[in-house]
């Protein structure tokens, strides 16, 4: 048996789930403010968990790495946010470095991007197609469905929808392996950001910071999120959003089910208008640990804590192949201009 603690770190939550194989020790939310201002949050939780095993918060993803072999070039990785950006990395850094000089067990695992079970042919052009948080729902999924049909975990197959306070995301899973990816950044309109961009429009806006990937989703004009039902533009744009993120994922596999997760999935009514418009698929929502309060990101970055320790959920980390992970989420950009941003932060 193994100590082991997955930690999501959402737009609106930081999230702990605490394994000891799967009896649960830890299922604590904390706001995202509450860990800027106060790095040592996370480093108390782990200490007074005695965990063994940490996945932290890995952002856009690297390849497997404990926390002792992280540096500059690994934060900017993980944060994709350039110097001198508004953008803040300060509270995270922070935190890392905290985490760093305490010498606690945490790993950073990767992003959908990294492994080598999405061909070479889907990454091109592509840096966001799931972050880690994303990586972990799937990884969830993958539990939930080999569970619920009593298969093995290369048995299942299924598209994953993620509809967090911040992105909308979508991973195509198949024989337990993510296969294909549309990121929060890369897809169509998320809650609180807009999504991929239209070309045009970034080349009308000239220079961005990275806010501006945070911005221009439907709550602009849906500013509460029980009130998003009532607003039929602001529902029908994130829907069907959703809707084209799972369809563009059945180029790649024919899913046995659609599993639905995130913060937004749960607001009153949105769950079955999204199950109308998704038929005839079979549409339900992921199914967690019983009795677990913690978002689902959290509860699979245990799993994947636990696998990667050596403990019982070994056999699902070696079927997605997430120790196999290599590169970076800048490998497969065919212009040219990418040499000089690599070149600077040592890639």
């Amino acid at each position: 048996m193994v100590r082991v603690i997955g930690i999501d770190p959402g737009t609106k939550s930081f999230d702990f789930c605490g394994l000891d194989d799967d009896d649960v020790i830890l299922d604590r939310s904390v706001s995202t403010g509450d860990i800027l201002k106060e790095p040592d949050l996370i480093s108390d939780m782990i200490i007074k968990t005695r965990a063994e095993f940490v996945v932290g918060p890995s952002g856009y993803g690297i390849p497997v790495a404990a926390i002792s072999d992280i540096g500059e070039r690994e934060l900017f990785l993980m944060s994709l946010i350039k110097k001198g950006d508004k953008k803040s990395f300060l509270g995270m850094r922070k935190s890392i470095n905290r985490l760093k000089k305490n010498r606690l067990p945490v790993y950073f695992i990767p992003g959908v991007i990294h492994l080598p079970t999405v061909p070479d042919h889907r990454k091109i052009n592509k840096v966001d197609m799931g972050t880690a948080d994303k990586l972990c729902c799937a990884a969830l999924g993958v539990r939930d469905q080999a569970l619920r049909d009593n298969k093995n975990y290369s048995e299942t197959s299924f598209i994953m929808l993620e509809m967090g306070f911040g992105y909308t995301a979508a991973i195509a899973v198949k024989d337990g392996k993510i296969i294909d990816g549309v990121g929060g950044s890369s897809g169509n309109i998320g809650y609180i950001s807009m999504g991929s961009m239209d070309a045009e429009l970034a080349y009308l806006l000239g220079g961005f910071d990275k806010e501006l990937i945070f911005r221009g989703g439907v709550a602009t004009i849906s500013p509460d999120p029980d009130g998003l039902m009532d607003n039929s533009d602001a529902l029908s744009a994130y829907l069907e959003g959703a809707v084209k993120d799972v369809l563009s994922l059945t180029a790649s596999v024919r899913p046995e089910e659609i599993l639905v997760s995130g913060r937004m999935s749960k607001v009153r009514g949105l769950f079955d208008d999204l199950k109308g418009r998704l038929e005839p698929f079979n549409v339900r929502k992921l199914e967690g640990f019983s009795d677990v309060k913690v978002k689902e990101a959290a509860q699979g970055a245990a799993i994947i804590a636990n696998g990667l320790a050596g403990g019982k959920y070994e056999e699902l980390i070696n079927v997605m192949e997430i120790r196999q992970a290599r590169g970076t989420s800048l490998d497969h950009i065919l212009l040219p201009e990418i040499e000089t941003i690599k070149k600077e932060y040592g890639i």
